[in-house]
């Protein structure tokens, strides 16, 4: 989301002086090489058409969210106190299972640490929050407000200060119930930070959703990551997942990422032109005005990548969201554990490696945390974004589109899928014929082991029961009948 966002930027509010980015080290990379990554990925092939020296507009603020005074160095403290006058605050752990401990100084002390910042910038006109519509999952309607937490977020913050690892991880799920993750759970209490602390500040709140692949800008399908549906896609289409609990009726509420960047940008402006008294926030979701379900996700999901399948698959794309746990269980143990263990044991007998039931063990790790948001049912209020959407000029409504009504999920499914093996996978489209031609090929494989199959429990049948047996004594008869009829 934060690449989409300064994209967006760059593009469409040319009159920007400059983008500061607080950018850390991470294995090994430093700040400055980070940020030229960055800029050099696909997603700014447009822009640099269109502007040879947007990267001039960006500069990298080395720090970090966990350290005290964000790890900012003076000079460049005093650089942001004199230019910066709107803060887009999205940097978080986004793990769900990630341990508590570092899920709050990440989520909640971050936070903190960020208002701190703030209330040292003079032109300051806008702190913009992004937090997540699932922060508060414990409730069935969701609006747009701030929810009470059961423990105080100072009061956490200082257990989790003094409380061992082994202690905080045998209380955090007692700690984050009914919620079912750390992260969710940090969300709320960030929430609630910024509620009773930031009383001075000019704060606005957007809640995404489950945030997807590019709607439309700056081109359709874009993503670069696994998380959420992107990593659904994959492993629908490499026949690696066909079968999750979920609610085929049940909404997907799924976000494109540049349909969330528009509504932040759109938040932004609101706010620092009519300057509200009270703290507004925005629930970015699509259930209420335009739902997409995830019957239609997974029926999309199969239905392209058998027609434009990814590479080196060696099972059909196949997909299925179910409720019944025991149907589940079933396809768990026999269509991905039982697969998984006897391509293992192909590929030993042929000197290889084993990887498959690995891979899918680390594949269930991650879908077990998604089935809770595949299953469950939420609804939204978008008082504030339908009335942010009457504020808008026609050119706006254009250039920052935000209204969920104007997706056409079909098409958007589509580009998403393509997208994951584009940008995400990054396979080659050279190489789609070749592709095509293994799923032809497993098309027969299963259509061969689908006859063999039904051939051995017939004769199975035909062994214990006297009518199976006279049915197929008849078929021979009649089949070697043919001859003799057709000479007729």
């Amino acid at each position: 989301m934060g690449k989409v966002l300064v994209e967006k930027l760059l593009r469409s509010c040319p009159e920007i002086g400059t983008i500061y980015l607080l950018v850390r080290s991470k294995k090994g990379v430093d700040p400055v090489t980070r940020l030229h990554s960055l800029l050099d990925c696909k997603l700014f092939e447009p822009l640099a058409r269109e502007q040879t020296n947007f990267r001039d507009k960006v500069v990298p603020i080395v720090g970090d969210i966990t350290e005290p005074g964000l790890g900012i160095i003076n000079s460049d403290r005093q650089l942001l106190i004199r230019d910066v006058s709107i803060i887009f605050h999205s940097a978080a752990t986004v793990r769900f299972d990630e341990h508590l401990k570092l899920s709050v100084q990440m989520n909640m002390v971050g936070v903190q640490r960020m208002l701190e910042l703030a209330r040292q910038l003079p032109h300051l006109e806008v702190f913009e929050h992004v937090s997540t519509a699932y922060a508060n999952c414990d409730q069935s309607l969701i609006e747009e407000r701030v929810y009470p937490t059961s423990l105080h977020p100072h009061k956490l913050i200082d257990t989790v200060e003094w409380m061992s690892d082994e202690v905080l991880d045998t209380l955090t799920p007692k700690l984050v119930h009914p919620r079912p993750n750390t992260y969710t759970y940090t969300k709320a209490m960030a929430e609630r930070i910024l509620e009773e602390d930031a009383k001075d500040l000019p704060v606005v709140i957007v809640r995404p959703s489950i945030v997807g692949a590019t709607w439309q800008e700056p081109f359709p399908g874009w993503v670069d990551n696994f998380n959420g549906p992107t990593g659904l896609f994959a492993a629908i289409g490499k026949g690696a997942l066909r079968m999750m609990m979920g609610r085929r009726d049940g909404c997907a509420d799924i976000i494109p990422c540049d349909t969330a960047i528009n509504l932040f940008i759109a938040a932004a402006w609101i706010t620092a032109l009519e300057k509200p008294k009270e703290m507004r926030i925005f629930n970015c979701t699509t259930e209420r005005l335009n739902p997409l379900y995830w019957g239609m996700v997974d029926q999309g999901s199969e239905t392209f990548f058998n027609k434009i399948p990814l590479d080196g698959i060696a099972r059909l794309p196949k997909a299925t969201f179910t409720m019944s746990r025991t149907r589940r269980n079933l396809g768990l143990y026999l269509d991905h554990y039982l697969p998984a263990w006897l391509m293992d044991m192909s590929v030993r007998m042929t000197g290889g490696k084993p990887r498959f039931v690995r891979l899918q063990t680390r594949l269930w790790k991650a879908v077990e945390v998604l089935e809770f948001f595949t299953s469950g049912e939420w609804h939204w209020t978008n008082d504030n974004v339908l009335m942010l959407i009457d504020k808008q000029s026609d050119f706006d409504k254009k250039e920052f589109d935000f209204d969920a009504r104007n997706i056409d999920w079909q098409l958007y499914l589509d580009n998403y899928c393509l997208g994951t093996k584009r940008y995400a996978l990054k396979e080659s489209m050279d190489d789609l014929p070749l592709a095509q031609k293994n799923v032809t090929r497993l098309h027969r494989r299963d259509q061969v082991m689908n006859i063999a199959f039904a051939i051995t429990m017939w004769g199975l049948l035909a062994r214990r029961s006297e009518f199976f047996r006279n049915i197929t004594q008849w078929s021979v008869q009649q089949i070697t009948r043919l001859p003799a009829i057709l000479s007729k």
